[in-house]
């Protein structure tokens, strides 16, 4: 198994949308890229510990690639949007890819290249690609929250 950092803004979709997919084993929300060590969710959303909400995944990469998984990011939000998703708007919701080794960082970074060029977006992607540091799992209440709920997504 290896695993695969994203944040690409409320982690609750993205968490489901990763889940889905078949390869991945697990998917946790937690907290990454912050100054403050083991946030809590209102600590985040303050803005002021630098944390992202990110979705961790756990994934075997005989049935899906990393370069799979770099695809879905790209297209299950918008990375052309600085620190805002839908309504959604501070740092902790930026887009970002961070990655476990170098070999992550060069594909993520050739993925962001890829979608630049793809023509699929209006204006500039500003997807940050920096390395994993401490990922600090959410609230138990966050884990599967969709799932918990019976939805499928975030609706806006």
């Amino acid at each position: 198994m290896e695993k695969a950092t994203f944040a690409a803004g409320c982690f609750w979709g993205v968490e489901a949308q990763f889940r889905s997919l078949p390869g991945v084993t697990d998917a946790r929300v937690g907290y990454i890229g912050g100054t403050q060590p083991q946030p809590t969710y209102g600590d985040v959303c303050s803005g002021r510990t630098g944390h992202a909400e990110a979705v961790q995944v756990e994934f075997d990469p005989a049935v899906v690639s990393y370069n799979q998984l770099l695809d879905q990011f790209f297209q299950l939000h918008d990375p052309t949007t600085l620190n805002r998703q839908g309504p959604d708007h501070g740092t902790q919701y930026r887009s970002a890819v961070f990655y476990h080794s170098p070999a992550q960082r060069s594909a993520a970074e050739a993925a962001k290249d890829k979608w630049e060029r793809s023509g699929n977006f209006r204006n500039p992607i500003v997807t940050h690609i920096v390395p994993a540091e401490t990922f600090w799992d959410a609230e138990d209440y966050h884990q599967r929250y969709l799932e918990k709920r019976g939805q499928t997504h975030c609706a806006f």
